[in-house]
C-alpha cells in the first residue's frame, strides 16, 4: 500500500469526535469564526450544500412549491402570538435591541424559524378558498443561540430550507405533512445514500406549536442518531392565533390548516459521519462537488497533460470534474482527493495512452479498473452508481447491526451502556417514563414512534404498565 503523504487524521475508533473535527478541517469544509458559536463555510463545504439545495429545490418545485423570502427579524409582539411556539424557542432566541444609535421601541428577534412571519403574511393574502393551497418554501439562515460549536451539527447560525404551507382542510394539510416527510426520506436515500428510520415524534419531542411532528432518523457510523429532517402538522392553531380566515365554497368562514417542514446543513454532518472512514470523507456521488478527479501520471512526459485535458473536457459535459495538473506528486494527489472524499479517481499515463485506456479507482471500495477510453463516460457513470449503491448498503448494514431490542428495564440499561446504536422498546406513553430513561442512561431519548411497530411485549420497558407504542430510542447529535 502506498505511503500517505498528507497529514493523518485521528482514527474514528480512537476518538470519533476528534476524527470528525479533523475531517471537516482537513477536507477544507469549514473554518471557525471569531463569532462564538458560528462557522465559516469554505468553498468545498458550501458546494456540497449547493448540490443539496439544487436537488431538494427541484423536488419541491415538482410538487408545486414556490420559493419566497421573509425578513430575518421578528418583532417581539409577533413572536408572542403563539404561546407554545414562543415558549419552545425562548431559550434559543437572539435579540436586537439597538438600531444605529437608538434603542428600539420593540425588540427584534433574529429568526430561529419563520412560522410567525409566514402567518402574518398569510393573513394578508388568504381570503377565499380560491387562494388555497399556499405552498411556500424559503432558503435562508436562522439563529438559535448555541453555547458550543460542532461544525454542521450545532452552530448559532445555520443554513436550511423551511417549507410553510396553508390548506383548506385538515386532510389536505396532513397529506402535505406526510408527502414532505417522504420527500426527505427519498432525498436522503437517493442523493445522500443514507437510509433512515421514519416515524412520529412523541408529544414531548414534537416541534413547539405543532399538533404532530414526523421525523427521519439516520444513524451515524458510531450508532448515534442525527435528526435528518422534520415535517410538522400544525392544524389550525397558528391560524386562530393570527386570525387567518378564508371563505369556503359555501360562503362560510373557516380557518386554514398549516404545515411546516425543514432540512438544514446538519445533513452535511450526516454525510460525514455516516460514510467517512479513517482516510477522511467519502462523498455520495450525487452531491459531491467533484465526482471524478483526473490525475495525470508522469505528466512531464510528452502528450500526457494534453490527453488528460481532452478527457477532462469530455467528461465535464456529463460530470463534475477536477483536472489536477499541479506539480504535486501523484501520490500526494491520491491521498488528497481520497481525504476529500471524491467518489472516482481517474489515472492516465503514457502506457495508458498507448493502450487507449485509463484506470478508474473507487473511493468506497478501492477497486481499480482498467477501462477503454472509447466508452469512458459510461464506465465513469457505472462506477459512480456502484459507489452510491455500496454506500447505501454499508449504511443500511450499520443501521441493522446497531438496531438493538430491550424488553425489560434492566436489559434497556444494559444495552444503553454497552451497545452503541438504537434501542427498540415498548412504552406506556407517559412522559415520566420518557424522562426517566433519558436520565438514568445519560441521554438516551425517544427518536420516534416508527410507522411500523413491532410488538415486543405488552408492557412498558420502564414502568411495567400496559404499553401503547414501540419506540426507537437513541443518543443524538
Amino acid at each position: 500500500m502506498e505511503k500517505k503523504t498528507v497529514e493523518q487524521i485521528t482514527s474514528m475508533d480512537v476518538d470519533f469526535a476528534q476524527w470528525y473535527t479533523d475531517v471537516v478541517k482537513k477536507a477544507e469544509l469549514m473554518d471557525y469564526s471569531s463569532v462564538k458559536g458560528c462557522m465559516i463555510f469554505r468553498p468545498y463545504g458550501y458546494a456540497i450544500w449547493e448540490n443539496i439545495q439544487k436537488d431538494l429545490d427541484a423536488r419541491f418545485k415538482k410538487l408545486g412549491h414556490e420559493n419566497v423570502y421573509m425578513p430575518m427579524f421578528i418583532p417581539e409582539g409577533l413572536l408572542q402570538k403563539e404561546k407554545d411556539h414562543v415558549e419552545g424557542f425562548a431559550p434559543e432566541c437572539a435579540w436586537v435591541t439597538i438600531g444605529g444609535k437608538n434603542e428600539l421601541a420593540e425588540k427584534l428577534c433574529v429568526r430561529p424559524t419563520s412560522e410567525t412571519l409566514f402567518c402574518e403574511h398569510f393573513k394578508n393574502i388568504i381570503h377565499s378558498y380560491r387562494d388555497l393551497p399556499k405552498l411556500y418554501n424559503q432558503w435562508c439562515s436562522v439563529v438559535r443561540w448555541e453555547k458550543t460549536t460542532r461544525p454542521f451539527l450545532r452552530t448559532s447560525e445555520f443554513l436550511w430550507q423551511e417549507g410553510h404551507t396553508m390548506h383548506a382542510t385538515a386532510e389536505e394539510a396532513r397529506k402535505e405533512t406526510m408527502q414532505m416527510l417522504k420527500v426527505y426520506e427519498d432525498f436522503y436515500l437517493e442523493a445522500l445514500a443514507i437510509p433512515a428510520i421514519t416515524g412520529r415524534k412523541t408529544e414531548k419531542e414534537k416541534f413547539a406549536g405543532a399538533e404532530e411532528t414526523y421525523t427521519i432518523e439516520p444513524m451515524m457510523h458510531n450508532g448515534v442518531a442525527l435528526q435528518g429532517g422534520t415535517s410538522h402538522y400544525f392544524g389550525d392553531g397558528f391560524a386562530k392565533a393570527f386570525d387567518i380566515t378564508f371563505t369556503d365554497k359555501d360562503n362560510k368562514t373557516q380557518y386554514p390548516h398549516q404545515t411546516s417542514w425543514g432540512v438544514s446543513t446538519r445533513s452535511i454532518g450526516a454525510i460525514i459521519m455516516t460514510h467517512g472512514d479513517n482516510n477522511g470523507l467519502i462523498l455520495p456521488p450525487r452531491v459531491a462537488p467533484i465526482q471524478v478527479v483526473i490525475i495525470p501520471i508522469a505528466q512531464h512526459k510528452p502528450g500526457v497533460l494534453e490527453k488528460a485535458g481532452e478527457l477532462s473536457n469530455k467528461l465535464a459535459e456529463t460530470f463534475r470534474v477536477k483536472f489536477d495538473d499541479s506539480d504535486q506528486s501523484a501520490g500526494w494527489k491520491f491521498s488528497q482527493y481520497e481525504m476529500k472524499g471524491v467518489p472516482v479517481r481517474l489515472e492516465i499515463g503514457p502506457r495508458d495512452i498507448e493502450n487507449n485506456s485509463c484506470v478508474l479507482v473507487s473511493r468506497v471500495s478501492g477497486e481499480k479498473k482498467v477501462v477503454s477510453l472509447d466508452n469512458i463516460t459510461e464506465e465513469v457513470s457505472a462506477m459512480l452508481d456502484a459507489v452510491h449503491d455500496e454506500l447505501v448498503n454499508r449504511a443500511r448494514k450499520n443501521l441493522e447491526e446497531k438496531l438493538n431490542t430491550a424488553t425489560t428495564y434492566e436489559e434497556f440499561l444494559d444495552v444503553a451502556e454497552n451497545k452503541p446504536g438504537f434501542i427498540k422498546a415498548m412504552w406506556c406513553g407517559d412522559v415520566e417514563c420518557e424522562d426517566k430513561l433519558k436520565d438514568v442512561t445519560g441521554g438516551v431519548k425517544s427518536r420516534c414512534i416508527p410507522f411500523v411497530e413491532d410488538k415486543l411485549s405488552d408492557v412498558c420497558v420502564c414502568c411495567g404498565k400496559p404499553a401503547k407504542h414501540m419506540v426507537v430510542w437513541g443518543r443524538q447529535y
